[in-house]
């Protein structure tokens, strides 16, 4: 198979909701985003690797559950020390391998290690665990390099921030470098605007970060299409995540506020990358790749009386939770003349996918090392819906705990939403079993009932964890075994 480049942008908290061709009653219009769709397949049930970004983040560049890591909960911060090391193979590090030139042009949120200022300490990571990020603006050195980061662990180049766009430092890093030393204090937003005070480049505007990320993108795409060399461009957005800033001539496009005016400007954003690689007569050899890495945030919630638009559809929950709306996620594939145009895939899928189906069409051996929970589906993206592909996956929530889905049936192995606070019923219940194929949006615990199908998935989620893998071949080890309170809550249901 010839090597196609490969594109991949994704958005950070963009609901299944908010895309129109997915919601018909959608208050928000994406036409870019739709016309992806229509040109490609559109993955109906695709999942996310986890309900927040940072372990989502890392699933998708490694095929690897995050929660494997150290990280077993939440997400990192600004500073937080990198999750991955040189030595974990990553998407970008394999296609490097192959000949391909890797960017990744964005928001990175997987962690990388900062340097400190003289009399503080050598190097960031331990040293800074549990301290608040107004604190650490003061004590990293901005004119030393970061350590692994992105030009680290696979990609030939790299512009972005280094965690949210609501989470200080305020300033970009080219490859291992800060463009500018922080010098000013940008403050702290309100509502939907809302960001963390914290240490800023002069004259920071968090509505400068797509437009900036957008022309970089699209440089990398008109050098790389001159030089004639496969390219990898990752492009994780740093929106529709707070702060909400779209900018003036994106104010009051939608019927939805503000947030659908930022959506709107994303798939603006998308339809120029689509259009540069057109212009630059790459598209009909690119797989372009669209998705987010996880369910809606919390401020989206108002908008459904508001407004009458909901960020997660119908289904249950929203960003943080095990129920659907935490991790569906929109999945949308374009490859011209390979995958079959204006065609939806029911099949169920997960972005870990990404890593194996990647290494099946550059032809790539992967180690049994590497890509321990990803699946390849790449038989569904050439349209034979009907081909074997992944049969389980275990989602993740923000605080840690496990949900099992194998066919239609999906056990929440913990009470309640396993992310923001909910009053319900089944805050009650030890566990949740949902069929999705009856009951799509999760109202009807039917764990009572079926209590076989209870101990089948519980055992499926120990044997997938123990096995430190999902997908077949020799057992790997879990990163710091430690004591694991999740694993623990588990064996406590057997």
């Amino acid at each position: 198979m010839d090597q196609p480049n490969i594109v991949f942008v994704f958005c950070d908290d963009l609901g299944w909701g908010d895309v129109s061709c997915l919601n018909p009653e959608s208050k928000i219009q994406t036409p870019h985003i739709d016309a992806l769709a229509e040109a490609g397949v559109n993955f109906t049930d695709a999942h996310a690797g986890s309900a927040v970004c940072t372990p989502s983040r890392y699933t998708l560049m490694t095929g690897r559950y995050c929660w494997r890591t150290r990280l077993r909960h939440g997400v990192n911060g600004g500073y937080s020390p990198a999750l991955l090391s040189p030595e974990r193979l990553t998407v970008a590090g394999m296609l490097r391998e192959c000949g391909y030139r890797t960017a990744c042009v964005g928001k990175w949120h997987i962690g990388m290690d900062w340097q400190l200022k003289e009399g503080v300490g050598a190097e960031c990571p331990q040293q800074l665990s549990g301290k608040a990020e107004r604190e650490l603006d003061g004590l990293i050195d901005f004119s030393k390099p970061v350590r692994n980061g992105p030009v680290d662990v696979g990609f030939d180049y790299y512009y972005g921030i280094s965690a949210s766009l609501d989470m200080s430092p305020y300033v970009f890093i080219e490859n291992d470098q800060a463009v500018e030393i922080p010098c000013e204090v940008v403050p702290r937003g309100t509502a939907e605007r809302r960001a963390r005070e914290g240490i800023g480049a002069k004259g920071w505007r968090h509505e400068d970060v797509l437009p900036t990320l957008k022309r970089k993108s699209i440089e990398f795409i008109q050098e790389q299409a001159e030089d004639g060399t496969p390219f990898f461009l990752y492009v994780p957005l740093a929106g529709p995540h707070t702060p909400v800033v779209p900018n003036p001539e994106f104010i009051g496009k939608s019927d939805c506020g503000i947030y659908g005016d930022f959506v709107m400007e994303i798939d603006h954003t998308v339809g120029e990358i689509v259009q540069s690689l057109k212009d630059a007569g790459a598209w009909e050899n690119t797989l372009f790749v669209f998705s987010s890495d996880n369910g809606p945030e919390t401020i989206t919630n108002p908008y459904r009386e508001k407004y009458d638009h909901s960020s997660a559809w119908k289904f249950r929950g929203i960003k943080r939770d095990n129920w659907e709306g935490g991790h569906r996620v929109p999945f949308i594939v374009s490859w011209p003349g390979r995958a079959p145009a204006g065609t939806k895939c029911k099949r169920f899928v997960e972005l870990a996918d990404f890593m194996a189906t990647t290494a099946e069409i550059v032809d790539y051996d992967l180690p049994d090392t590497a890509a321990e929970d990803s699946h390849s589906l790449l038989a569904l993206l050439m349209g034979d819906f009907e081909a074997p592909a992944r049969e389980f996956a275990l989602h993740h929530s923000c605080n840690g705990q496990w949900a099992v889905r194998k066919g239609a049936w999906k056990l929440l192995l913990h009470a309640g939403s396993g992310g923001n606070r909910y009053d319900c019923p089944e805050n009650d219940d030890p566990v949740q079993l949902y069929n999705l194929e009856t009951d799509p949006f999760e109202t009807t615990n039917v764990y009572r009932d079926h209590p076989e199908i209870v101990v089948e998935l519980k055992m499926l989620c120990l044997k997938c964890i123990r096995n430190g893998r999902s997908t077949p071949g020799p057992a790997q080890a879990n990163d710091e075994a430690g004591e694991w309170k999740q694993l623990q809550a588990l064996l406590a249901l057997e």
